[in-house]
């Protein structure tokens, strides 16, 4: 099959999690639900105006409301540190969070979430979130989520993600 038959917005929507906004008292984004999922990026973008670290960390929970929140386990983590040099992504240490650099950049992180992997599933988490920690007002993040449908018949632009 090729590429072309490909379409994002129709197998990989994305899913807007935190509207950019300066990030000095650090936030956490709306919980989204992974149950119709099989894989599943959370985007991370960062301006980074201040020479101060931002910490990112995804969240679990059992729903959208964030019952019972707590950190994922270790994800594969992907980034570029400067987006005026690459486009290319550099795999990381996989992890449950990620702190940036100090380097006055702009920024793109990328956790990759196997539901089964990253989720306590077996205790009914099926939700995530992200969390950005305290850093300066400089420093503006946005942060989305692009989630691969379970059941590729339904279409993962056909699943309100938003719903438990």
């Amino acid at each position: 099959m090729s590429g072309r038959q490909f379409s994002l917005a129709a197998e990989i929507p994305p899913t807007q999690l935190l509207n950019p906004a300066a990030d000095a008292a650090g936030r956490t984004s709306s919980y989204v639900t992974l149950k119709n999922s099989i894989k599943a990026y959370v985007v991370v973008h960062i301006t980074q105006g201040n020479a101060a670290t931002v910490a990112l960390t995804p969240l679990q929970a059992q729903d959208v409301s964030g019952t019972g929140s707590k950190a994922i386990n270790a994800v594969p983590i992907w980034s570029i540190l400067d987006t005026s040099l690459t486009s290319v992504l550099t795999a990381r240490t996989a992890a449950a969070s990620y702190t940036t650099d100090a380097g006055v950049k702009n920024k793109i992180v990328v956790f990759e979430i196997l539901p089964e992997a990253a989720l306590d599933v077996n205790n009914g988490f099926k939700t995530i979130a992200i969390q950005t920690g305290a850093s300066n007002a400089a420093n503006i993040t946005f942060s989305e989520i692009l989630t691969l449908a379970r059941d590729k018949a339904i279409g993962a632009s056909q699943v309100n993600i938003l719903v438990n």
